[in-house]
């Protein structure tokens, strides 16, 4: 199988402010950015790991703090998709939930 989610999750790597500028601009408005981020992989890794339905992608899961204060984490998916995968709302959604028991 092609690897096409790898580039895409290192050009998230270099370029998320700017990403989320371009494609969620109220959300990046919302966050301060002075504070920095923090990649969260492992945790990232853990939860992948632990999933019981095959293979796994997510690009970028992120920890940043908002402009109030509160911590946030932040869920950036890439799909590059040759066809039509009929399991992919599944897919997200146990992506999100697994995120939200962490």
């Amino acid at each position: 199988m092609s690897d096409y989610d790898s580039p895409w999750k290192m050009a998230l790597d270099v370029y998320f402010q700017p990403f989320l500028e371009l494609f969620f601009p109220q959300a990046h408005a919302e966050i301060d950015w002075s504070r920095g981020t923090e990649s969260l992989d492992k945790e990232l890794q853990q939860i992948v790991r632990e999933a019981e339905i095959g293979r796994r992608y997510v690009d970028k899961l992120a920890k940043v703090w908002l402009k109030g204060g509160q911590e946030q984490w932040v869920l950036i998916h890439t799909e590059v998709q040759a066809s039509e995968d009929a399991d992919l709302a599944n897919r997200m959604y146990v992506y999100n939930y697994r995120l939200f028991d962490r």
